[in-house]
């Protein structure tokens, strides 16, 4: 198989798949003697991500793998094939997702002790079924609190390599612009995420700043690792520390 073959195969895996392609995956695509080995795979993909500089679409790697997508400048035009607007995510969410996901592994208790106000099951509860957020362990003091951190899915669809992509903390001050900044919906999507009226919004990103830059990822009882996109799907763990 020459270099022009190999590229043009994984590029129609790659148009194909659903899901980002990680690189172990795409080398279980020859199997036996026809393999092309790990250094080949790795410079067809190079080389179809120079072709698509000038293109209206991508290939990008996220946390999972490799995929296809749109550029961002094309974005708007994009979004005109669904007619459904966006969810936008209240402010309750958003702060507490982005606590997660710059101080993880976290309890829901160590989250409200940041914003200062209760936390919605329901919000937790939302983020695990999106695939965005699962439990990690459990912290090692009475009541065995459930440890919460991201996922692979998180990543990729916030496109992310890995969690050192997040902004700064300064540029997510503004907590009411990232429903602006951000489609934080699939296509199809309108469901907004509520939080409970008992749950009043509150002005924490100010805790936020302060706190997650005195406190790392906390002492667990569990091992948390960073994802290598090279590595096979299934041995990724999904939580990350970035």
């Amino acid at each position: 198989m020459n270099e022009d073959e190999l590229k043009k195969i994984i590029e129609a895996v790659l148009y194909a798949s659903d899901e980002p392609m990680s690189l172990n995956r795409l080398m279980s695509l020859f199997p036996g003697e026809s393999h092309p080995g790990r250094d080949a795979i790795r410079a067809a993909i190079s080389q179809l991500q120079e072709e698509a500089e000038d293109r209206s679409v991508e290939l990008k790697q996220v946390g999972s793998g490799y995929r296809y997508q749109v550029r961002q400048d094309y974005a708007e035009w994009v979004s005109k094939l669904w007619e459904e607007r966006p969810a936008r995510y209240s402010r309750a969410s958003l702060e507490t997702l982005a606590l997660i996901a710059y101080r993880q592994p976290v309890t829901r208790a160590e989250i409200e002790e940041v914003r200062g106000v209760s936390v919605s099951s329901q919000i937790i509860k939302a983020f695990i079924e999106r695939d965005w957020v699962k439990v990690v362990g459990h912290r090692d003091v009475p009541g065995k609190p459930a440890l919460y951190a991201t996922t692979k899915g998180f990543l990729d669809y916030f496109n992310l390599k890995s969690l050192e992509d997040l902004p700064s903390l300064a540029e997510i001050r503004d907590i009411d612009s990232i429903n602006e900044k951000l489609e934080l919906s699939l296509p199809g999507e309108s469901t907004e995420m509520e939080v409970d009226a008992d749950h009043p919004e509150s002005d924490d990103m100010d805790n936020l700043d302060e706190t997650a830059s005195e406190a790392g990822p906390a002492e667990t009882n569990v091992a948390v690792t960073s994802p290598d996109v090279d590595a096979d799907a299934d041995e990724l763990a999904e939580p990350m520390n970035g």
